[in-house]
């Protein structure tokens, strides 16, 4: 297997998204359905509600600041804790007490990527937010989260008491900005093929597919 035969997949997504959530179940799907297509998915940060202050806000502030009432949300929330349900994720919006800023949560999604480990702590932090209506303000809650998936959690209590990878992760997410991704989640195939939204895996594994045949094509034009 060679690198070049890897297929890359950059999933820009926030914690705190829903539809991330449930797209990253999607995504998992899609790529049993393929299980002889080697990959490399690299989990870029995105900020959803970057507006949110460091310390975070109470949920029933951040529901009426963005959506007008808590009642109205409840009610087109609905279908997205249907469609979580669906694929067998819990999505027990009435745990979620506390609207977190994500910035310390994609440095730690950035952290544990370096030991290959990002999915698991990805998948981690949403479970402790959709599931459990855990507070990722709480840097307890977070150096929890990283032990479990392997991380040292002595170093991951010191590197969030510092300014370590804040610049890194908010260019990142800026970047994602700048080449107009304004919804999430956003799967990139090999650099060439764009999804955005939580789509079926079968559109996902379409994606794939058809990035494959993409980068062939451009190698045979290259070799011409």
């Amino acid at each position: 297997m060679t690198a070049s035969a890897t297929l890359a997949i950059d999933v820009i997504s926030d914690v705190v998204c829903p539809w991330c959530y449930i797209g990253k179940r999607f995504l998992e799907q899609a790529l049993a359905l393929k299980p002889e297509i080697p990959v490399e998915v690299r989990f870029r940060p995105y900020f959803l509600n970057p507006w949110v202050p460091r310390e975070g806000i109470s949920r029933e502030e951040y529901l009426v600041t963005k959506f007008g009432s808590v009642a109205r949300y409840n009610a087109n929330n609905q279908r997205v804790v249907d469609a979580a349900a669906h694929v067998g994720l819990p999505y027990a919006r009435e745990k979620i007490l506390r609207q977190p800023n994500t910035l310390d949560c994609h440095r730690l999604i950035f952290w544990a990527s370096q030991i290959g480990m990002a999915a698991a702590l990805k998948q981690r932090l949403m479970s402790l937010y959709f599931a459990e209506g855990a507070d990722l303000t709480d840097r307890e809650v977070l150096v929890k989260a990283a032990a479990e998936c392997g991380l040292d959690p002595d170093r991951v209590r010191e590197l969030l008491a510092s300014d370590t990878d804040v610049d890194t992760v908010t260019q990142a997410a800026e970047q994602a900005k700048a080449a107009g991704i304004d919804g999430v989640p956003t799967f990139i195939f090999n650099g060439v093929v764009a999804v955005s939204g939580a789509q079926s895996p079968e559109y996902l594994v379409s994606a794939m597919e058809r990035s494959i045949a993409e980068r062939e094509k451009r190698s045979t034009q290259a070799a011409e």
